[in-house]
């Protein structure tokens, strides 16, 4: 009889041991948010008409002013948490339509890194906008960034190409598109493969870009293009049929000796859960 006990005790708590283990398995994933870490001191953050805006852009004006023109929240979330746009999905619609100015005053008496810039722009879609997510691993179209068959293409002074950055290893990288009537350049310094391939993803195409050149160091290089409907959300003019810039795919080939191979993979998704409307500044 005590024999009999201890078995049916012993099978009660396998049971009670399986249920608990069949119900974290089915537990979703548990909703995140920016974590403790360095913060902007003060921020604006102002609604803009659709179509007002003269270009978008991060950009670091100065020791301690962050600027951020003309970006919607799905956009935010993109460029600080170094994502393609297209792996973001969920929350309400109004965060890939609705557009913001940000101006706002790092701390500190030196210039933060783009990584403390991320980081503070983080926890400022987490105050701000009440920004909660999860994460969940997808399969996706992706791009990725390869050597050409003659590539890489190194330039010179007088000849175009990838040229050895001079600049300071503590200088950040500079990677802003300019917009011209019939083409986009890139100026591109202090720039590794890996920095180029997320800005690629974050800003220009149209899914992830995964670098796979095998380059290391840091790069100068220009890079010229006519851009096409699917690049930077539409947001860009489509380049005339009679510009004499090649399109991306070419230009990068010839430019650069590189090569985008469009193939599928998993990616780590980014789901919204909660997003609310910026609180007032």
């Amino acid at each position: 009889m005590a024999q009999l006990k201890i078995m049916c005790i012993a099978i009660v708590a396998l049971i009670l041991s399986a249920t608990s283990l069949l119900a974290q398995a089915a537990k979703p994933a548990a909703p995140q948010s920016a974590t403790a870490g360095p913060a902007f001191e003060v921020a604006t953050i102002k609604p803009v008409e659709l179509g007002a805006a003269k270009g978008r852009y991060l950009i670091m004006q100065g020791t301690n002013r962050f600027v951020g023109k003309y970006y919607t929240l799905k956009l935010l979330i993109a460029a600080a948490y170094n994502l393609s746009p297209k792996v973001i999905s969920g929350g309400p619609a109004w965060i890939d339509s609705e557009h913001y100015d940000i101006v706002a005053l790092t701390p500190g008496e030196t210039r933060p890194s783009r990584e403390e810039q991320m980081a503070m722009l983080r926890n400022l879609l987490t105050d701000r906008f009440a920004l909660n997510f999860h994460r969940e691993s997808k399969e996706f179209s992706i791009y990725t960034l390869e050597l050409a068959k003659d590539g890489p293409k190194y330039g010179s002074a007088s000849a175009p190409g990838l040229k050895q950055s001079t600049a300071a290893p503590t200088d950040p990288p500079a990677l802003i598109s300019t917009v011209y009537p019939d083409h986009m350049q890139l100026p591109a310094r202090n720039a590794t493969m890996g920095e180029f391939a997320e800005l690629l993803q974050r800003a220009v195409l149209d899914r992830p870009v995964v670098d796979k050149t095998g380059l290391t160091g840091r790069f100068d290089f220009d890079l010229t293009w006519a851009p096409d409907e699917t690049q930077f959300g539409g947001e860009v003019p489509v380049a005339p049929p009679d510009t004499q810039a090649a399109p991306f795919f070419t230009a990068i080939q010839q430019q650069l000796g590189l090569r985008l191979e469009a193939t599928r993979g998993p990616v780590e998704a980014l789901v919204v859960d909660k997003a609310e409307q910026p609180s007032s500044n």
